[in-house]
């Protein structure tokens, strides 16, 4: 029988639960920060599109998209280490004050490329917290809680993400962009606020207590590779950047963003990821091509629907909400109803639901069909990862020891958003192309999209690989 499997524990015996005696303190802080967070998060995404036209910057919206991307390498680096070393509390609270710095940058923009900046910082708050939390519940939860717990944190975005994104889109409708981007600083500093005294008042013992074969001091008290990080985001950042254009000067960019990428992604990644060695490699691969893959449908099948099929940001909004709903539904199902499946074959599904929803968005790019098609991309590609983005992440902890949790976290982090910095500058250059050879825009489109069939059908073959048995 699989590890991962000998781990769980069926309903009705009596070891404890999350809101057990044991537990109920980290589980309720957990949940509480990704509610009262995830109404900045659901809506700021569907608004995007809206801002960069607004702001004439529609050609460079996955520029946009991508510094967040890249910002986030780096915030998941610096996250990862900080929470191997002195626990999760500090960079969580951080990454949480920052979002609150960011949210203004943006809503006062002038020029797209302050938009850009506002983005980056969000990434690097974002990427701190992603790390922070996922650090805190593998030091925090046993084997056998941790598809719960993760389960719990998609649960906990349901309520945001029925009253973000559509109300959003209302607002942006209705009165502007900027009005949802100030009032979400509002919303976000009460929460960051609340955060920094929990987490200050936390009981010794808690999540950030260090384990018992924690390693020595002097090696917790190594640099992190901040330079690596730094140059791998540079070139995530110029390589989206590249995309955004098809003439000499940009492709310039893409070869510098692309040797960056080749040079330094190595060293902050498991040893054979890219080849798709068995254990951990494989794991932190897997996170990298789904999350591209979601990242990129997300990004351009909102863009294409605003800004070619001129649907309403309300109905955009709405899709956003049914994806963040199915995402937490079927990231439930996974952590209750099949939790004694093996966690790879799940992963399997998942990447076969979320092919059919990249059937769905190349549909949807044919003016014949109706738009509203390939809105529904959205929210099956949701399903897919909310049943196998956890169990990506229970592959690699249980590949791990306790005090290089945070390590992994950070690899996983990282190759999620150079997934997502590759698949979307793939696909954008792939749309680019096609406009600069005199392709019709939608067709551009569904070009693009039929280009995301690779990365789904791979994590599908690739799965059994990741197996910890």
């Amino acid at each position: 029988m699989p590890e991962e499997q000998q781990t769980l524990r069926p309903e009705n015996t009596t070891e404890p639960g999350l809101f057990s005696r044991q537990y109920a303190a980290a589980t309720t802080t957990f949940s509480v920060v990704m509610f009262l967070t995830g109404f900045a998060a659901l809506a700021v995404v569907p608004t995007l599109p809206t801002a960069a036209r607004d702001l004439d910057g529609v050609s460079l919206f996955p520029m946009v998209a991508g510094c967040f991307v890249a910002a986030s390498l780096l915030g998941g680096v610096m996250g990862g280490h900080w929470a191997d070393r002195s626990g999760a509390r500090r960079p969580l609270a951080l990454g949480m004050v920052l979002s609150v710095v960011t949210l203004l940058v943006s809503a006062s923009s002038v020029s797209i490329w302050q938009l850009a900046i506002g983005r980056f910082v969000d990434g690097l708050a974002a990427g701190m917290v992603a790390v922070s939390v996922t650090t805190a519940i593998g030091q925090s939860y046993p084997e056998y809680l941790r598809p719960r717990m993760l389960a719990m944190m998609s649960a906990s975005w349901v309520i945001p993400s029925l009253v973000g994104p559509p109300l959003a889109g209302v607002v942006a409708e209705v009165w502007s962009w900027r009005v949802v981007f100030y009032g979400l600083a509002v919303l976000t500093a009460l929460p960051a606020l609340a955060l920094v005294v929990v987490l200050r008042g936390a009981p010794a013992g808690g999540p950030d207590s260090e384990p018992a074969d924690a390693p020595p001091a002097e090696e917790r008290a190594a640099r992190p590779p901040l330079m690596i990080a730094a140059m791998l985001s540079l070139g995530a950042a110029l390589g989206q950047y590249g995309v955004s254009e098809w003439d000499v000067r940009h492709l310039v960019f893409v070869a510098v963003g692309v040797v960056l990428l080749v040079a330094f992604a190595p060293r902050l990644l498991p040893k054979g990821t890219w080849r798709s060695a068995r254990g951990l490699p494989t794991a932190v691969l897997l996170r990298g091509l789904t999350s591209g893959t979601y990242f990129t449908v997300e990004a351009l099948v909102p863009l294409m629907l605003i800004t070619e099929r001129h649907v309403a940001a309300v109905a955009v909004g709405v899709a956003f909400t049914a994806s963040a709903v199915l995402w937490a539904g079927a990231s439930w199902v996974q952590g209750k109803l099949l939790q004694h499946v093996a966690r790879h074959r799940l992963v399997t599904a998942g990447a076969l639901i979320m092919t059919a929803s990249v059937a769905f968005a190349v549909l949807g790019s044919f003016s014949a069909v109706p738009p509203l098609t390939a809105a529904a991309a959205m929210p099956l590609a949701a399903i897919g990862m909310g049943l196998l983005d956890p169990c990506v992440t229970v592959l690699s902890l249980s590949h791990s020891a306790r005090h290089r949790q945070g390590h992994t976290t950070s690899a996983m982090q990282t190759n999620m958003n150079l997934g997502q910095v590759v698949v979307l500058a793939l696909a954008t250059a792939v749309l680019n192309a096609c406009l600069a050879v005199g392709t019709s825009t939608l067709d551009g489109y569904a070009t693009a999209f039929a280009l995301l069939l690779v990365p789904t059908v791979l994590v599908a073959l690739l799965a059994v690989r990741a197996r910890s048995d």
